[in-house]
């Protein structure tokens, strides 16, 4: 296949073109802001789960706290009753026993609400203080997330912004090339996933870096100007330039 040499100069704009558009991609497949979001997102998850635990253990402790005051409060009005029956004097000495032995049990089950209650209280209050630092450390990862969500967008919006140039830019470019030449161009650049073309420089191929010998350097040197030569090693074409070194 032959075309002119110096469209086959702008080959090289196409490639370089397509380079940038090759990187624009593989920085949005693996762009680290991305990774950023996803890891604070993670964070706000767990830390969310955190927030719904430490919660629910204040809840259930307020409620066996509550329990407790209300189970105190009815023994103490027992106690009370029973007290005041005892200093009436109108009670038998047989009932003023039995309501001596009530009282009695009564003030050590008092006893034992209260220091059930009171354990509960510094459990709640060590519960209490884990929700606050839970809350406090979900509130920040919610702005971390923020932050990572707006760093990732900028970044985006970046690579649009570059994609949306070069796309422009090998639009145009490619608008200067023959038919035959950018069809060919175009299915060795779906091969390498990258260019159709690369320039040949010091007689090695810029594409894969190989360099040319024997016959096929020979084939290089002797080949009209104007004819397309290809890389024996990557397919792409190969551009003739002043630093061939042919």
């Amino acid at each position: 296949m032959k075309a002119d040499h110096f469209e086959q100069q702008k080959l090289l704009d196409l490639a370089a073109e397509d380079v940038a558009l090759t990187q624009l991609a593989h920085r949005r497949r693996t762009l680290p802001e991305a990774a950023a979001v996803e890891a604070a997102e993670e964070a706000e998850r767990a830390l969310s789960g955190d927030v719904v635990r430490a919660e629910t253990e204040v809840r259930d402790l307020g409620r066996e706290v509550k329990r407790l005051e209300s189970d105190v409060e009815t023994v103490r009005q027992r106690e009370i009753k029973d007290q005041r029956q005892m200093d009436s004097g109108s009670v038998s000495p047989k009932e003023l026993t039995n309501l001596q032995h009530e009282l009695d049990s009564l003030k050590r089950r008092q006893s034992d609400l209260e220091d059930q209650e009171l354990e509960l209280m510094e459990r709640l209050e060590v519960a209490e203080a884990a929700l606050k630092s839970a809350q406090e450390g979900l509130e920040k990862a919610k702005a971390d997330l923020e932050r990572a969500v707006q760093l990732r967008d900028d970044a985006l919006a970046d690579i649009a912004d570059g994609t949306s140039k070069h796309e422009a830019a090998r639009a145009e470019v490619a608008a200067g090339i023959s038919e035959a030449l950018l069809t060919l161009y175009d299915r060795v650049r779906k091969q390498t996933g990258t260019s159709g073309a690369a320039p040949l420089r010091h007689r090695a191929c810029q594409g894969c870096r190989i360099e040319l010998y024997g016959n096929e350097l020979a084939a290089a040197r002797n080949a009209d100007p104007h004819e397309v030569l290809r890389c024996e090693n990557c397919s792409r074409i190969l551009v003739r330039t002043a630093e061939s070194g042919l």
